[in-house]
């Protein structure tokens, strides 16, 4: 049986968690991944969509981010199970302040800009799949912050050699280094 749709503000201002009805069979499954006209009704901010972007991940344990990117997200995953994490790094006093969701074909995150986004893949062959509200392009300018910052307290399932992390996403700085965003 399928949950209600809801829509759910977290302790990060502007992040919101969606529960997803997943109407399910002997087939499969369906579900409205973002009907905008339901989900604004349910109190998601206004977003206007213009780019889909998927990230296939073949491995459990392949860990991406921390990157806030100066647009809107809408993230799900179309298969699979990511722990998901964001850090706040926008001026205020929410800066610094963590959360942790595990992220399944009934969970979205729509993520506002300036909170710095990552996940890990829990299972294998997973698509994460995110919709933005401005178009990706070579000069886009992100603020990073370190996967594995302690002061972040992210409690990641996978460690050390369990992981796949890019050098590039294991030598962003730590929060006690990065310039708050103001938007």
């Amino acid at each position: 049986m399928a949950k209600d749709l809801s829509v759910t503000e977290t302790v990060i201002p502007g992040l919101y968690i969606i529960n997803l009805a997943v109407h399910g069979d002997s087939r499969g499954w369906f579900k409205e991944n973002y009907q905008k006209e339901k989900l604004e009704a349910l109190g998601l901010p206004k977003f206007e969509v213009v780019q889909n972007n998927f990230s296939y991940n073949e491995e459990v344990g392949v860990t991406r981010g921390l990157h806030a990117e100066p647009w809107e997200k809408y993230i799900s995953v179309a298969n699979g199970k990511v722990y998901g994490a964001w850090v706040d790094i926008r001026t205020g006093s929410s800066f610094g302040q963590t959360l942790t969701v595990e992220i399944t074909p009934d969970i979205g995150v729509f993520v506002p800009r300036g909170v710095a986004n990552g996940y890990q893949t829990l299972e294998t062959n997973v698509t994460y799949t995110y919709l933005v509200n401005a178009h990706w392009s070579p000069e886009t300018s992100y603020t990073f912050v370190n996967l594995f910052d302690p002061a972040l307290g992210i409690d990641w399932p996978l460690t050390g050699d369990k992981t796949i992390v890019s050098e590039k996403d294991q030598n962003h700085p730590l929060l006690a280094d990065v310039t708050a965003i103001k938007f």
